[in-house]
């Protein structure tokens, strides 16, 4: 069980302090041990003594990892692929549920999480402006680290490379069957999904 902690004020949600479920079931029902998620948890309370997280806060805390670009766009999309419909809020389980399935899921799973961050509407499609509308955060998020540096049509570019060879079928629109079978003839992007594991 996690250590009992009185309510605290905060940015992340206000005094209503929500409790995680029991360390034990969180081990179950994730793919992390019982002492990484205990590091996690450390980490979230830390950063949110109330237990959950609005997007602001998540925006101020994704831009501690990218101090040399502008990450509000892409954590706002992150975000998005998290939040409780209901709350607009994120708590403790619903983190660590979507980091176990990006970081130690199948590839299937790795592939619909990212399905989800470029469908940007939830349509079950990706159009050209929704992959264009993330690799420009992608891009924004870099800012100064880039290498080489970006320039202001980068990801204009990108897109215009690439989409066409996604959407096989031409109709404008990329399916989630589209996007595994592209990543899927690419053994670099393949590996790249197995970079999202984190070690703790």
């Amino acid at each position: 069980m996690f250590p009992e902690e009185e309510c605290e004020e905060s940015a992340c949600g206000g005094a209503v302090r929500h409790r995680p479920e029991p360390l034990g079931a969180l081990a179950q029902s994730t793919r992390f041990t019982r002492h990484e998620i205990k590091l996690m948890y450390r980490g979230f309370k830390q950063e949110c003594p109330s237990g959950v997280v609005d997007e602001e806060a998540f925006k101020h805390i994704f831009s501690q990892f990218f101090p040399l670009g502008d990450a509000s766009q892409y954590a706002h999309l992150v975000f998005n692929t998290i939040k409780h419909k209901q709350s607009g809020k994120i708590n403790f389980e619903e983190f660590l549920e979507i980091l176990s399935r990006v970081a130690r899921g199948s590839v299937q799973e790795k592939l619909s999480w990212v399905f989800a961050l470029y469908d940007v509407d939830g349509d079950g499609r990706i159009s050209r402006a929704e992959m264009l509308s993330v690799v420009q955060a992608i891009y924004e998020l870099l800012g100064r680290a880039a290498a080489p540096p970006v320039h202001s049509t980068a990801a204009k570019d990108h897109v215009d490379r690439i989409f066409h060879l996604i959407d096989t079928n031409a109709d404008g629109v990329v399916t989630p069957d589209e996007l595994a079978r592209w990543c899927s003839r690419d053994p670099a992007l393949l590996s790249s999904l197995d970079t999202l594991d984190t070690v703790l």
